[in-house]
Protein backbone atom coordinates (compact mmCIF):
# COMPACT_ATOMS: atom_id res chain seq x y z
CA UNK A 1 0.00 0.00 0.00
CA UNK A 2 2.80 2.44 0.90
CA UNK A 3 4.51 1.84 -2.46
CA UNK A 4 1.26 2.50 -4.30
CA UNK A 5 0.82 5.80 -2.43
CA UNK A 6 4.38 6.84 -3.27
CA UNK A 7 3.89 6.02 -6.96
CA UNK A 8 0.62 7.95 -7.04
CA UNK A 9 2.29 10.93 -5.32
CA UNK A 10 5.22 10.84 -7.76
CA UNK A 11 2.91 10.80 -10.80
CA UNK A 12 0.97 13.71 -9.37
CA UNK A 13 4.13 15.75 -8.76
CA UNK A 14 5.48 15.00 -12.23
CA UNK A 15 2.22 16.12 -13.87
CA UNK A 16 2.50 19.49 -12.12
CA UNK A 17 6.21 20.14 -11.63
CA UNK A 18 8.37 18.17 -14.07
CA UNK A 19 11.43 19.99 -15.43
CA UNK A 20 10.55 21.60 -18.76
CA UNK A 21 11.32 19.13 -21.54
CA UNK A 22 13.11 21.68 -23.74
CA UNK A 23 15.29 22.76 -20.82
CA UNK A 24 16.08 19.12 -20.02
CA UNK A 25 16.91 18.16 -23.60
CA UNK A 26 19.30 21.13 -23.92
CA UNK A 27 20.91 20.20 -20.61
CA UNK A 28 21.45 16.59 -21.65
CA UNK A 29 23.10 17.76 -24.85
CA UNK A 30 25.56 19.99 -22.99
CA UNK A 31 26.30 18.02 -19.81
CA UNK A 32 29.29 15.73 -20.54
CA UNK A 33 28.91 13.58 -17.42
CA UNK A 34 25.52 12.43 -18.76
CA UNK A 35 26.86 11.54 -22.20
CA UNK A 36 26.16 7.93 -23.11
CA UNK A 37 22.98 7.63 -21.09
CA UNK A 38 20.39 5.86 -23.22
CA UNK A 39 16.87 7.20 -23.76
CA UNK A 40 15.41 5.23 -20.85
CA UNK A 41 18.15 6.39 -18.46
CA UNK A 42 17.70 10.03 -19.49
CA UNK A 43 13.96 9.75 -18.97
CA UNK A 44 14.42 8.20 -15.52
CA UNK A 45 17.00 10.85 -14.59
CA UNK A 46 14.51 13.51 -15.74
CA UNK A 47 11.83 12.06 -13.45
CA UNK A 48 14.23 11.66 -10.52
CA UNK A 49 15.63 15.19 -10.89
CA UNK A 50 12.10 16.63 -11.10
CA UNK A 51 11.08 14.84 -7.90
CA UNK A 52 14.34 15.95 -6.26
CA UNK A 53 13.51 19.62 -6.97
CA UNK A 54 10.04 19.08 -5.50
CA UNK A 55 11.28 17.27 -2.37
CA UNK A 56 14.38 19.36 -1.61
CA UNK A 57 14.50 23.09 -0.93
CA UNK A 58 17.20 24.93 -2.90
CA UNK A 59 18.14 28.13 -1.05
CA UNK A 60 20.27 30.58 -3.07
CA UNK A 61 22.24 32.95 -0.83
CA UNK A 62 24.11 36.24 -1.22
CA UNK A 63 22.72 37.12 -4.62
CA UNK A 64 22.82 33.71 -6.34
CA UNK A 65 20.11 33.47 -8.99
CA UNK A 66 18.79 30.03 -9.93
CA UNK A 67 16.72 29.89 -13.09
CA UNK A 68 15.11 26.65 -14.27
CA UNK A 69 18.18 25.67 -16.30
CA UNK A 70 20.52 26.06 -13.32
CA UNK A 71 18.13 24.21 -11.01
CA UNK A 72 17.86 21.40 -13.56
CA UNK A 73 21.66 21.15 -13.91
CA UNK A 74 22.15 20.95 -10.15
CA UNK A 75 19.41 18.34 -9.83
CA UNK A 76 20.83 16.25 -12.68
CA UNK A 77 24.29 16.14 -11.08
CA UNK A 78 22.83 15.39 -7.64
CA UNK A 79 20.60 12.59 -8.96
CA UNK A 80 23.05 10.86 -11.29
CA UNK A 81 24.53 8.79 -8.41
CA UNK A 82 21.05 7.60 -7.34
CA UNK A 83 19.76 6.95 -10.87
CA UNK A 84 19.50 3.23 -10.08
CA UNK A 85 19.38 3.49 -6.27
CA UNK A 86 16.27 5.65 -6.07
CA UNK A 87 15.65 9.06 -4.55
CA UNK A 88 14.88 7.42 -1.20
CA UNK A 89 18.66 7.17 -0.74
CA UNK A 90 18.56 10.92 0.01
CA UNK A 91 15.81 10.62 2.60
CA UNK A 92 16.12 12.32 6.00
CA UNK A 93 17.13 15.87 5.07
CA UNK A 94 15.73 18.64 2.90
CA UNK A 95 17.84 21.72 2.20
CA UNK A 96 20.59 22.65 -0.28
CA UNK A 97 22.26 25.99 0.52
CA UNK A 98 24.03 27.67 -2.40
CA UNK A 99 26.62 30.43 -1.98
CA UNK A 100 28.03 32.34 -4.96
CA UNK A 101 31.60 31.14 -4.28
CA UNK A 102 33.70 29.49 -1.58
CA UNK A 103 32.23 30.03 1.89
CA UNK A 104 33.85 30.08 5.33
CA UNK A 105 33.04 27.09 7.51
CA UNK A 106 33.69 27.04 11.24
CA UNK A 107 34.41 23.70 12.94
CA UNK A 108 35.17 22.90 16.56
CA UNK A 109 37.16 19.81 17.49
CA UNK A 110 39.11 18.31 20.39
CA UNK A 111 42.64 17.02 19.85
CA UNK A 112 44.20 13.86 21.28
CA UNK A 113 45.37 15.80 24.34
CA UNK A 114 41.82 16.90 25.12
CA UNK A 115 42.31 20.52 24.04
CA UNK A 116 39.43 22.25 22.27
CA UNK A 117 40.13 24.03 18.98
CA UNK A 118 38.13 26.03 16.46
CA UNK A 119 39.06 26.07 12.78
CA UNK A 120 37.76 28.40 10.06
CA UNK A 121 38.43 27.40 6.45
CA UNK A 122 37.07 28.27 2.98
CA UNK A 123 35.13 25.39 1.40
CA UNK A 124 33.61 24.66 -2.01
CA UNK A 125 31.05 22.30 -0.52
CA UNK A 126 29.99 20.59 2.67
CA UNK A 127 27.48 17.93 3.70
CA UNK A 128 26.10 17.95 7.23
CA UNK A 129 25.05 14.74 8.93
CA UNK A 130 21.26 15.01 9.15
CA UNK A 131 21.38 18.57 7.80
CA UNK A 132 21.80 20.44 4.54
CA UNK A 133 24.21 20.18 1.67
CA UNK A 134 26.12 23.45 1.18
CA UNK A 135 27.59 24.32 -2.22
CA UNK A 136 29.53 27.10 -3.94
CA UNK A 137 27.81 27.91 -7.24
CA UNK A 138 31.18 28.85 -8.74
CA UNK A 139 32.31 25.30 -8.03
CA UNK A 140 29.04 23.82 -9.28
CA UNK A 141 29.82 25.46 -12.62
CA UNK A 142 33.35 24.05 -12.46
CA UNK A 143 31.71 20.62 -12.11
CA UNK A 144 30.33 20.69 -15.65
CA UNK A 145 33.52 19.38 -17.29
CA UNK A 146 34.89 15.82 -17.38
CA UNK A 147 38.05 16.60 -15.42
CA UNK A 148 37.47 14.50 -12.31
CA UNK A 149 36.27 17.45 -10.21
CA UNK A 150 32.59 17.51 -9.31
CA UNK A 151 31.63 19.16 -6.03
CA UNK A 152 27.97 18.16 -6.43
CA UNK A 153 28.68 14.45 -6.84
CA UNK A 154 31.27 14.68 -4.05
CA UNK A 155 28.91 16.17 -1.47
CA UNK A 156 25.90 14.07 -2.42
CA UNK A 157 28.00 10.91 -2.19
CA UNK A 158 28.91 12.06 1.32
CA UNK A 159 25.16 12.08 1.96
CA UNK A 160 24.91 8.48 0.76
CA UNK A 161 27.81 7.60 3.05
CA UNK A 162 26.12 9.36 5.99
CA UNK A 163 22.84 7.50 5.59
CA UNK A 164 24.08 4.80 7.99
CA UNK A 165 26.10 7.03 10.31
CA UNK A 166 29.21 9.19 9.97
CA UNK A 167 30.97 9.58 6.63
CA UNK A 168 33.53 6.77 6.87
CA UNK A 169 33.66 5.50 3.30
CA UNK A 170 31.13 2.71 3.85
CA UNK A 171 27.60 3.54 2.68
CA UNK A 172 24.80 0.99 3.17
CA UNK A 173 25.57 -1.86 0.80
CA UNK A 174 22.93 -3.98 -0.92
CA UNK A 175 22.59 -7.51 0.42
CA UNK A 176 24.31 -9.05 -2.60
CA UNK A 177 27.53 -7.07 -2.03
CA UNK A 178 29.90 -8.72 0.48
CA UNK A 179 31.22 -6.29 3.06
CA UNK A 180 34.64 -8.00 3.02
CA UNK A 181 35.19 -7.28 -0.68
CA UNK A 182 34.31 -3.60 -0.28
CA UNK A 183 36.50 -3.24 2.80
CA UNK A 184 39.50 -4.90 1.16
CA UNK A 185 39.25 -2.88 -2.06
CA UNK A 186 38.88 0.50 -0.35
CA UNK A 187 41.31 -0.12 2.51
CA UNK A 188 44.11 -1.23 0.18
CA UNK A 189 43.52 1.65 -2.24
CA UNK A 190 43.29 4.21 0.56
CA UNK A 191 46.50 2.98 2.18
CA UNK A 192 48.31 3.21 -1.18
CA UNK A 193 46.91 6.69 -1.70
CA UNK A 194 48.17 7.85 1.70
CA UNK A 195 51.62 6.38 1.03
CA UNK A 196 51.80 8.06 -2.39
CA UNK A 197 50.76 11.45 -1.02
CA UNK A 198 53.24 11.19 1.86
CA UNK A 199 56.02 10.30 -0.60
CA UNK A 200 55.08 13.14 -2.94
CA UNK A 201 54.14 10.82 -5.80
CA UNK A 202 51.56 11.88 -8.38
CA UNK A 203 48.12 10.36 -7.86
CA UNK A 204 45.04 9.95 -10.05
CA UNK A 205 42.76 11.22 -7.29
CA UNK A 206 43.15 14.65 -5.75
CA UNK A 207 45.49 14.38 -2.73
CA UNK A 208 42.59 15.55 -0.57
CA UNK A 209 41.32 11.96 -0.84
CA UNK A 210 44.05 10.96 1.64
CA UNK A 211 42.47 13.10 4.39
CA UNK A 212 40.16 10.31 5.59
CA UNK A 213 38.37 7.19 4.28
CA UNK A 214 35.16 9.22 3.86
CA UNK A 215 36.94 11.75 1.65
CA UNK A 216 38.59 8.96 -0.33
CA UNK A 217 35.17 7.49 -1.08
CA UNK A 218 33.71 10.84 -2.19
CA UNK A 219 36.70 11.76 -4.37
CA UNK A 220 36.73 8.26 -5.90
CA UNK A 221 33.04 8.73 -6.75
CA UNK A 222 33.90 11.95 -8.60
CA UNK A 223 36.37 10.03 -10.76
CA UNK A 224 34.00 7.08 -11.14
CA UNK A 225 31.45 9.31 -12.88
CA UNK A 226 33.83 11.73 -14.59
CA UNK A 227 37.02 9.76 -15.40
CA UNK A 228 35.82 6.17 -15.13
CA UNK A 229 38.37 4.55 -17.43
CA UNK A 230 41.26 6.21 -15.61
CA UNK A 231 39.87 5.06 -12.25
CA UNK A 232 39.29 1.54 -13.59
CA UNK A 233 42.90 1.36 -14.81
CA UNK A 234 44.41 2.76 -11.58
CA UNK A 235 42.09 1.13 -9.01
CA UNK A 236 40.22 -1.75 -10.66
CA UNK A 237 38.90 -3.22 -7.40
CA UNK A 238 37.54 0.14 -6.25
CA UNK A 239 35.94 0.73 -9.65
CA UNK A 240 34.28 -2.68 -9.55
CA UNK A 241 32.84 -2.07 -6.08
CA UNK A 242 31.45 1.31 -7.14
CA UNK A 243 30.04 -0.24 -10.32
CA UNK A 244 28.15 -2.78 -8.23
CA UNK A 245 27.05 -0.24 -5.62
CA UNK A 246 25.72 2.41 -8.03
CA UNK A 247 24.52 -0.24 -10.52
CA UNK A 248 26.10 1.84 -13.26
CA UNK A 249 29.14 1.39 -15.49
CA UNK A 250 30.28 4.85 -16.70
CA UNK A 251 33.41 3.31 -18.21
CA UNK A 252 31.22 1.66 -20.85
CA UNK A 253 29.08 4.68 -21.66
CA UNK A 254 31.66 7.48 -21.68
CA UNK A 255 33.93 7.59 -24.72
Amino acid sequence: MLDRIRRWRSRRVLRRAAINTAVWDELMTGLPVCAGLDADERARLHRTASLFLHDKRLEPLAGVVLDESRRAALAALACLPVLNLGLAAYRGWRTVLIYPEEFLARHAYTDDAGLAHEEVAPLAGEAWDGGPVVLSWEDVERSLELDGYNVVIHEFCHKLDMSNGEANGLPPLPAEMPLAAWTQAFTEAYDRMCADVEAGRETLLDPYAAEAPGEFFAVACESFFERPRALRAAMPAVYDQLRQYFRQDPGRRLA
